[in-house]
């Protein structure tokens, strides 16, 4: 499925989002722009690649994908060190933009309020302090009990890029939930993650980058067995299917290039989710 996200007619924006030459021309210089803050290689606990050119990729496909206007309230769940909101600080209107950036790593917290949210007044960062094997063992929020502290429909745009890679399979639906409490009708996520579509899974002549074995029990496959949440995939359909039972509509669903499939501009799968007027989780 490539066909880009269609949002519906009665949540139609005001104005478009940037057109293809001007959202690269604006990549660009942010790419190019020396002063954005960009944290010390032994902090950046968020993955491999260049950070600020990744996150420029990002603020591009939120924009051509997704449809994120410049006056948008935006939820980044797994927020990191803030990989995704440097990039954004160039595009959301510093009045009616509005960016919330949430992370069980107090550190990446930490140094993202230090160098971006006092620089850009409409930027927060807050400690989520939820159990993770990974990032955060000792949390006191179990993730099957997630309760985000925001008012529903506080947000018009929700980024999970990187989380439901280090997910259980159980703590899908309550995240998918809870942030579909928080948008407004209309509102999107942008999600990205590993799929295991049959056809994938028999063609021999694709050579992934990542190889995962499923779980007995299902619908997870994991890379490591020694630290199951290190890279987290799912069945094709489990996404769909638990997008639409929290309230979404399922818009885009993109493949990426980590299967080792050709002509895809990004490595791992997207979706972007419509909040349909039927949201259960509001």
């Amino acid at each position: 499925m490539n066909s880009p996200v269609v949002i519906p007619d009665h949540v139609r924006l005001k104005s478009a989002p940037l057109g293809g030459e001007r959202l690269a021309l604006l990549q660009k210089t942010i790419e190019r722009n020396r002063f954005l803050p960009v944290p010390p290689q032994e902090e950046n606990f968020v993955g491999d690649g260049d950070y600020l050119a990744i996150g420029t990729e990002f603020l591009g496909h939120f924009v051509d994908l997704g449809g994120l206007r410049e006056d948008e309230r935006v939820l980044d769940i797994g927020c990191g060190i803030g990989r995704m909101a440097v990039p954004l600080t160039q595009y959301l209107d510093p009045e009616d933009g509005q960016y919330t950036g949430l992370d069980p790593a107090p550190a990446g917290i930490h140094w993202s309020a230090q160098h971006i949210g006092s620089v850009y007044p409409n930027f927060r960062f807050m400690h989520l302090d939820i159990a993770n094997e990974l990032y955060n063992p000792n949390g006191r929020i179990r993730g099957t009990d997630l309760s985000l502290p925001f008012d529903s429909g506080s947000f018009d745009f929700a980024i999970m890029t990187s989380v439901v890679t280090h997910l259980p399979a159980n703590e899908i639906e309550p995240y998918f939930r809870e942030i579909s409490r928080l948008l407004e009708p209309g509102g999107r996520l942008f999600v990205s993650a590993f799929i295991m579509e049959p056809e994938s899974q028999r063609n021999a002549d694709l050579t992934p980058r990542i190889r995962f074995h499923r779980s007995p029990e299902g619908p997870s496959w994991h890379a490591d067995k020694a630290a199951p949440l290190a890279a987290v995939a799912f069945d094709d359909g489990f996404l769909d299917t638990t997008l639409h039972r929290t309230g979404f509509d399922v818009a885009l669903k993109k493949l990426g290039h980590w299967r080792g499939q050709t002509g895809s501009r990004h490595y791992q799968d997207f979706f972007v989710a419509v909040k349909s007027s039927r949201g259960q989780g509001a």
